[in-house]
């Protein structure tokens, strides 16, 4: 400050401000000018961008301090907005379904097993698998099989924008040979210990072993995830029931195997909880609800046929009464008028009703809804016509729309598979080769083994066709020149395995041949057909005819004439 502005702050102090401000936006245009975004999203000059105040901060700052409302926000548009439950249960179905299925892919090269060999242990180990996937007792809680809990596990990432699941153990019995248990827990449970009634920063605060706890969530000063702090009961919830904390590591260690799998998409570096899946959208999908909750209400209300008559005389001596039925009836109090299909409310001396505009409701709903669903649709990924089911476009649009959407699917299913199905199979396999329920050389001694023998897919539900046969023919021909195989294209177009497929094939075969059914056995086309076509076929040596054969002997001579 120069002699003028400390004269001018101690005369006039309002003054003085204004010129303090004024300098340092001066400053400001000076720093920016020319600067590559100071004409577009970094302008401080125009007045679309001069009272936009953006401030990111850390992701704990920007993410975990807003998880909690976030997360009660997306479960109370998940129980009332339709459009926010197409959305969650749409990415279920098609990242999920009925679950994702083993598929074990042993490099049988680098273990040194023959193809046939490599088979036989794939298909064992499979059995095994479902043997321990298909039943409660894989469920700590005994209310789910492995394939029904992908399910919740899928829905609980969506819509609470992460899904916590733990490892635990029991003891095996002769029933269940396998003692790993799946613990699914939500989201609200992994938190920051706290005493009811003490004033602490739930999302970040510093654990008694000196790391950060960020929602429950402990870290190193490296950012490394050491331990994760799972509550008894929900913190917020309202039951009598004492809240303990307990820290369980995030991994083993021994071994390094994952004691607790979080399942969330990272937006940001350094970010240890989900946001949810609506977290975006929430707005608008709320005021999309209200919207039609009060179109809905006006196209009822203009459909009732109410009468309501003003009387300066005693209203007790009206002969009209309500044609409501009871069971409709809202309240029995005077001082209510209600609305229904006949209704007759008799007025007292001096009141009046006035009517709302019947212009309801409106004849833009439809093309608004629309609209709007197609803005949350983009920011969800999931195209409009996806989003409320109805597919009026031609067959490429529609193909097109479905394509774009399967790949979101296609990258939350490998997520999910990556985060949760092949840690728990890696798990289970350990264990059914520990206890000699499966074998596998070499599967403690060196890494590379292990990773070979634990090599799997896991398959889902396929896209499905608009049109079968231009889809079947794409295909036919993707695997006539190189581009794809048998195997990807069952998984694609019917989520089905192409060995299965083949034995169950040849076992139908051999049953249809031996009702006498070869024709309808062999599908068109096919190479059995074209076999059968070929035999039938007469011997083309013994009826030629000679008269062919003269006409022929004769172009040949005058060919060498």
């Amino acid at each position: 400050m120069n002699i003028i502005d400390k004269f001018v702050e101690a005369v006039n102090p309002s003054a003085a401000l204004r010129r303090q401000n004024d300098r340092i936006k001066l400053e400001l245009i000076r720093s920016f000018k020319n600067s590559g975004y100071d004409e577009s999203g970094a302008s401080r000059n125009k007045n679309s961008m001069r009272g936009w105040l953006a401030s990111s901060k850390s992701p704990q700052e920007d993410i975990d301090r807003n998880i909690p409302i976030l997360r009660q926000r997306s479960r109370s548009l998940y129980m009332s907005a339709p459009l926010a439950v197409s959305a969650i249960k749409t990415n279920r179905t098609n990242i999920v379904g009925e679950g994702l299925r083993l598929k074990s892919t042993i490099d049988a090269a680098f273990l040194r097993m023959t193809p046939e060999a490599a088979a036989e242990w794939q298909r064992n180990t499979e059995r095994e698998f479902e043997l321990w996937a298909d039943s409660k007792f894989c469920d700590s809680t005994r209310v789910n099989n492995f394939y029904e809990i992908q399910q919740v596990a899928c829905l609980s990432w969506l819509m609470n924008g992460d899904a916590c699941a733990l490892v635990e153990y029991e003891r095996p019995t002769p029933a269940f040979p396998y003692g790993l248990r799946v613990h699914l827990i939500e989201a609200d449970r992994v938190s920051t210990p706290h005493t009811s009634g003490t004033a602490v920063n739930l999302y970040a605060t510093e654990s008694t072993t000196g790391n950060r706890i960020f929602n429950g969530v402990e870290v190193t000063d490296a950012g490394r995830v050491v331990a994760y702090h799972i509550c008894s009961t929900y913190p917020n919830s309202q039951l009598r029931a004492a809240k303990k904390w307990q820290r369980v590591k995030a991994f083993g260690d021994k071994t390094g195997t994952p004691n607790v799998l979080m399942i969330f998409e990272a937006e940001r570096a350094e970010q240890y909880r989900g946001v949810p899946y609506l977290a975006p959208v929430i707005e608008s999908l709320k005021q999309l609800t209200r919207y039609g909750e009060a179109e809905m209400m006006a196209a009822v209300i203009n459909g009732f046929f109410t009468v309501f008559i003003t009387s300066e005389g005693n209203t007790g001596e009206m002969g009209f009464t309500g044609v409501l039925d009871d069971e409709d009836r809202v309240s029995d109090d005077d001082l209510n008028y209600e609305l229904g299909p006949g209704m007759v409310n008799v007025l007292k001396p001096g009141e009046k009703i006035d009517i709302a505009d019947s212009k309801r409701p409106s004849s833009n709903f439809d093309a608004f809804t629309t609209a709007l669903a197609k803005y949350v649709g983009a920011a969800l990924e999931i195209p409009v016509e996806l989003l409320i089911k109805s597919f009026n476009s031609s067959y490429s649009a529609s193909r097109a729309a479905l394509l774009e959407a399967w790949k979101a699917f296609r990258m939350k299913r490998k997520w999910l598979a990556a985060d949760f199905c092949q840690p728990l199979y890696e798990i289970f396999l350990t264990e059914a080769i520990a206890n000699g329920r499966i074998k596998a050389p070499g599967f403690f001694l060196d890494p590379a083994i292990k990773k070979a023998y634990c090599r799997a897919q896991w398959n889902g539900p396929a896209p499905g066709m608009l049109d079968p046969v231009k889809e079947a023919t794409a295909a036919e021909k993707r695997i006539a020149i190189g581009v794809s195989t048998r195997q990807r294209e069952s998984i694609e177009m019917t989520g089905t395995d192409f060995d299965a497929n083949v034995a169950q094939l040849a076992r139908e075969n051999q049953l249809m041949k031996e009702a006498g059914l070869v024709s309808a056995a062999a599908p068109p086309g096919s190479a059995e057909e074209n076999r059968e076509k070929e035999s039938e076929k007469p011997d083309e040596e013994e009826d030629k005819d000679p008269e062919s054969d003269s006409d022929t002997d004769g172009a040949e001579e005058s060919e060498d004439q």
